[in-house]
């Protein structure tokens, strides 16, 4: 009995020294574990956040995009996640191989290596999910005390994004035991004591695979993005949310092009074959691992370029479009509301030192117009019926329109000409309208489309047609005020007036009453069909509003009637945007920093994982530039080729997505792309930064001078 307990004690102070001696390699997987949960536990923190969700329209691009890149940034997690397990037991198999070289049983093992396993898995990933909140925390009062603090920018935590946190938790333990029951079934002591050792090489696909890798990417991105609205056509049924599995061959090709760029490299070596042969051969025999890592990073960088690439090609579109507007000031209103009047107006503008000019007015009627309609059957299938009043259209004449433009047009009877922006950009339009009627008296008239005019303020959700001045006498015969409305336009006379802007808008919004207290996706004329139908017409509580908080971004974007006042769009649009932008600032710097971690954490695993190698160089009379210049050949790859392909492959996709949503890029879209250009340098030069540093951290390791 005394001779166990003592050989007991023998073993577990083996067992104590050969954990001492691999401290650094569990400090690694320490490290990788709580960066993967603290990214998952920061990005589901805000994103799950009652800020976020107010801000970001249920079902629109921003929301959509937003999970996108979360899923993304996921995939990623779990794939460094599963690296850093495999590295810790690769690692660790030669402290088991010698346990078992001694005569300790695996069951004798068995209880301790779970137990570390679990314990080192559990502090390491429960520490992410915590500092997941300081983070966010951090980061965002940072955001709010640098570029912009409004009560919109109230973080607003919600705690239901603890089920991510907590499900990526329970995966880490799960893997982690996973491998810890996989190396305990080994049998051969030997090759368990020599696992850290042993390379990893992929099999060779052929050099075709890489230029093949980025045909996928790109037919990957066009079939994953058309193939709903070709389900859509052929169908008659929404699309499925399996669908998006067709986004699958982005990803095998971007793996392609990795083990392409670890395997073979993108160099010429046909004509010296021997060339860079040992950064190479270090490359390619630990191709697995590089090759994973490599297509992290990828993922993240990409998911980061895809947030950040949002800010210039919305933000600056919005301030340039703002800015090519014709009018300082224009504003719509139906005509049963008490709005003030042009002389109200200019005695305000006086109380601010302003005076006004250019004033125009017209009006505009409200008639049903027929159309096309998608009814929703079982399922997820629907059918198209043809409603002839089917939406409200706002009517102007051709002398209200020249009255408001300027603009000389001749509209032929019994058709009609549509206004649209002056790039015909505009997602609004109406082209197959062939009865418009009277709401009141249900006098019809037959029309057809005759063309586009070109007006940016009235290129709104609710569309302005033009009609022939005969046409449209007859169609407001009988219209109560309820039907009819007011447009009016004007100029500052000189320097405008942000306080004048604003007090206006504030006297704008009170002088409306109730029955207007809704956004545009409200149609009166719809109302009143379902209702003639025995139908209840409703409007998703998500894009309710209310006059009680008329300064947020909701109902400044969304309300009916809302007015384009330059002034108060140019000084608040960062006001507004503020949380959007926010977002996907921080998306980008997540994405990036966690990238730039798993790219230095691998360079420098290669490196040093190879350090008998630059050693019997060194003995072989390798000069310190020739060393050097291998550091630097087995980093570059690691850096270089990830970054390179995640910006210029979401570049590429972000400009596709543009030209989809209309079928081309406009002037301001060009813009933004060309300053998205000049981010993928930004993040170009972030990336060779840190790869310098990793670079000279690893020479310094290695004693090369």
């Amino acid at each position: 009995m005394v001779i166990t307990m003592k050989q007991t004690l023998t073993m577990r102070a083996i067992e104590q020294k050969l954990r001492k001696a691999d401290r650094k390699h569990a400090r690694l997987y320490l490290f990788c574990n709580f960066i993967a949960l603290m990214i998952i536990s920061a990005y589901s923190t805000l994103m799950f956040s009652k800020t976020v969700q107010k801000v970001f329209p249920k079902g629109g691009d921003s929301r959509k995009q937003m999970y996108g890149i979360f899923v993304m940034t996921l995939v990623g997690c779990v794939v460094f996640t599963i690296y850093a397990a495999r590295l810790f037991f690769r690692h660790k198999s030669k402290q088991l191989g010698i346990l078992m070289a001694i005569g300790a049983s695996r069951k004798r093992l068995r209880s301790g290596l779970f137990r570390e396993v679990v314990s080192l898995s559990s502090f390491s990933a429960a520490l992410g999910v915590i500092a997941g909140f300081p983070f966010v925390w951090v980061v965002w009062s940072l955001f709010r005390l640098v570029l912009v603090d409004s009560s919109e920018m109230v973080l607003d935590l919600d705690f239901r994004c603890l089920f991510a946190s907590v499900a990526f938790f329970l995966l880490v333990v799960v893997l982690a035991c996973v491998f810890a029951w996989r190396y305990l079934k080994k049998t051969n002591i030997m090759e368990v004591i020599r696992e850290e050792h042993i390379n990893e090489p992929v099999k060779e696909l052929g050099r075709w695979c890489g230029p093949a890798g980025f045909l996928l990417i790109l037919v990957g991105a066009v079939i994953g993005y058309y193939a709903p609205l070709i389900w859509m056509t052929l169908f008659s049924s929404y699309s499925p949310s399996w669908l998006a599995m067709l986004y699958a061959p982005v990803f095998i090709g971007t793996y392609m092009v990795m083990l392409y760029t670890v395997v073979y490299g993108w160099g010429r070596h046909k004509k010296n074959p021997y060339k860079d042969i040992i950064s190479r051969g270090m490359m390619k025999f630990q191709a697995k691992q590089t090759v994973n890592n490599m297509l992290v990073v990828t993922l993240l960088i990409a998911g980061g370029a895809f947030a950040i690439f949002y800010l210039p090609t919305v933000g600056l579109t919005s301030v340039f479009l703002y800015k090519s507007y014709p009018y300082d000031y224009f504003y719509q209103y139906p005509a049963d509301q008490k709005v003030p009047g042009e002389e109200t107006v200019r005695e305000l503008a006086g109380k601010y030192g302003l005076s006004l000019k250019d004033w125009r007015e017209c009006e505009y009627i409200s008639l049903g117009v027929d159309g096309n309609v998608e009814v929703a059957d079982e399922g997820k299938r629907f059918h198209i019926e043809y409603h002839p009043i089917q939406s409200e259209a706002r009517i102007l004449s051709e002398d209200a329109y020249f009255a408001l433009t300027g603009q000389e047009t001749d509209v032929s009877p019994g058709t009609y000409l549509y206004v649209t922006d002056a790039q015909e950009s505009s997602v609004w339009t109406d082209e197959g309208a062939g009865n418009l009627t009277n709401m009141v008296t249900r006098e019809c008239i037959s029309t057809e489309f005759a063309g586009y005019l070109h007006y940016d303020l009235l290129a709104s959700a609710t569309g302005y047609y033009v009609l022939d001045n005969e046409d449209y006498e007859k169609m407001a015969e009988g219209l109560t005020d309820e039907w009819r409305g007011h447009i009016v336009q004007f100029n500052a006379d000189g320097r405008d007036s942000y306080q004048f802007a604003d007090a206006f808008y504030d006297l704008f919004v009170s002088s409306f009453d109730e029955s207007c207290e809704h956004t545009y996706f409200y149609d009166k004329v719809k109302q009143i069909v379902a209702e003639e139908r025995g139908e209840t017409y409703t409007i998703g509580e998500e894009w309710q509003i209310s006059y009680d908080d008329t300064d947020n971004m909701n109902f400044k974007h969304f309300w009916a009637y809302s007015p384009s006042f330059r002034s108060l769009l140019l000084n608040e649009h960062l006001c507004l945007m503020g949380v959007l932008y926010m977002m996907f600032l921080f998306i980008f710097i997540v994405c990036l920093v966690t990238s730039l971690v798993v790219c230095y954490t691998r360079s420098q695993t290669i490196a040093l994982n190879n350090r008998y190698i630059f050693d019997d160089l060194k003995k072989l009379g390798a000069s310190p530039t020739f060393l050097s210049k291998e550091v630097r050949l087995q980093c570059g790859n690691v850096f270089k080729v990830p970054a390179a392909v995640g910006t210029g492959a979401m570049y590429l996709l972000y400009a596709l997505l543009l030209y989809a949503n209309d079928g081309k890029i406009t002037v301001y879209e060009a813009t933004g792309l060309l300053a998205a250009l000049g981010i993928v340098a930004l993040i170009g030069a972030v990336v060779y930064g840190t790869y310098r540093g990793s670079v000279k951290t690893i020479m310094t390791q290695l004693g090369i001078k």
